[in-house]
């Protein structure tokens, strides 16, 4: 769920990246996104 509410942000375009990077390591550190994920969203916002 955390993936694809992050998804539609990121499509959206309506966040700060920093920001969003930041949201992006903690879930993955706490293990709300797997590392695949978590790079599929990374690449989304470059």
């Amino acid at each position: 769920m955390t993936y694809t509410y992050c998804k539609k942000i990121i499509e959206s375009s309506c966040y700060v990246k920093e920001d969003m990077l930041d949201k992006l390591e903690i879930f993955l550190l706490n293990k709300r996104i797997n590392q695949q994920q978590y790079n599929e969203l990374i690449g989304m916002m470059a």
